[in-house]
């Protein structure tokens, strides 16, 4: 089989009205390490493509080093590892899966197809994270009411972890698990220098695409549990008992990831901590370059942790700035550059409407405000200054 040489560049060349045609700056591109095809052709050459052989097996154990947890799942997306922590942590029908409000929509989706009731609750305004505080009081009165929670998933958003300390001593208190939605978060510190997600039952990655690390696809499951994960590796396996024959006692998916995306992202993982620092570098630079001008400002990073600067999200108070968020992301595009709105909170979901909530605007106030600008690791410093000159031409004067 022939190898390419090089993978094509992650802009595209699109055309502008009334201007030379311009390379559209992306929000996350992939950014590759150089040594993927080569894992690729070694794979290729091995023989083995499916979920089995050495290259998942070597990818876990990475991802073990690289995060601490005892054990680890590599499943197809971080998704599908959401919905197994979701099947392993006993969630039936009707129960409750609370999360916060700001989040994306895979975080309560594979529970939500199970029958479960998500309820939202509202985020701290500096960090953005689930509201320990909040969560404390909404678990003591749904004591009283006898309908805890049967999961606590709280995000790690942007890239930033949640106080996660304080979540799982409030869950503590009622014997609710924790599951840690770490999907952008590789790379990104808690307190003690724990990884993203150390604490929680379980902690969910993803390698997507536009993720800090990438296999093109992929997430992983992870625990200091190892009975926990064993149990997600059955039910990744189509549920399959060890008999010659196929025995099946439940239902389970195929899940497990393939030997090709593992490989690259056996690739990817030595470059994490440089991928870390690149992008707070980058967020470094933004703060840095907008700080003069009034109405603008950015996600808080508290003392105790460091976040991976997955994206940096910009706040545009409109009164100060002298332009909305919606405005400036116009302005953005028409100069070939992708920035994207914070998540829209999940308690303003359609899907959702019926959702139980509590709070929610600090969630929705940072929807109206938020907007993520291209932060990929692989961004010249050129291509940054385009995001600047834009930014400011386009306040208060």
């Amino acid at each position: 089989m022939a190898f390419p040489q090089a993978f094509p560049a992650a802009a595209a060349v699109l055309p502008f009205p009334g201007r030379q045609a311009a390379l559209r700056l992306a929000l996350s591109p992939p950014h590759l390490a150089g040594t993927e095809i080569e894992a690729l052709r070694a794979t290729l050459e091995s023989g083995w493509l499916a979920p089995a052989g050495p290259a998942p097996v070597a990818f876990e154990a990475a991802l073990g080093r690289t995060t601490g947890f005892a054990a680890s799942l590599a499943t197809t997306s971080g998704t599908a590892a959401l919905h197994l922590g979701y099947r392993v942590l006993g969630v039936q029908p009707e129960d409750e899966v609370w999360a916060p409000a700001l989040t994306f929509v895979a975080t309560v989706a594979p529970a939500v197809q199970m029958g479960a009731v998500p309820r939202f609750l509202d985020v701290t305004p500096d960090g953005w994270g689930m509201d320990p505080a909040l969560l404390a009081e909404e678990l003591a009165a749904a004591a009283r009411r006898g309908r805890l929670p049967r999961v606590v998933v709280p995000v790690d958003l942007y890239g930033q972890c949640c106080d996660l300390d304080a979540i799982i001593a409030a869950c503590d208190r009622w014997g609710v698990p924790v599951m840690c939605d770490s999907a952008a978060a590789m790379g990104a510190q808690q307190r003690g220098g724990r990884h993203a997600g150390r604490g929680a039952r379980l902690a969910v990655f993803s390698f997507n695409g536009n993720k800090i690390i990438t296999a093109g696809g992929g997430g992983a499951l992870a625990s200091d549990d190892p009975a926990l994960i064993a149990r997600a590796r059955h039910l990744a396996g189509q549920a399959r008992e060890a008999w010659p024959h196929y025995e099946h006692e439940t239902t389970g998916y195929a899940y497990g990831i393939s030997s090709v995306l593992a490989a690259i992202g056996l690739a990817q993982l030595p470059a994490l901590e440089a991928r870390v620092l690149r992008r707070r570098a980058i967020f470094a630079t933004y703060a840095e370059a907008l700080a003069d001008l009034p109405g603008l400002g950015f996600i808080a990073e508290p003392a105790w942790g460091r976040a991976n600067r997955w994206l940096t999200v910009l706040r545009v108070d409109p009164a100060g700035f002298g332009a909305d968020r919606e405005h400036l992301r116009r302005a953005l595009d028409a100069a070939g550059v992708e920035s994207r709105p914070a998540w829209k909170p999940l308690h303003l979901q359609p899907a959702f409407r019926d959702a139980p909530q509590t709070g929610g605007g600090v969630a929705a106030a940072l929807f109206e405000t938020g907007l993520c600008l291209p932060s990929g690791s692989g961004m010249a410093p050129a291509d940054q200054d385009r995001v600047i000159q834009v930014v400011r031409h386009h306040a208060r004067r």
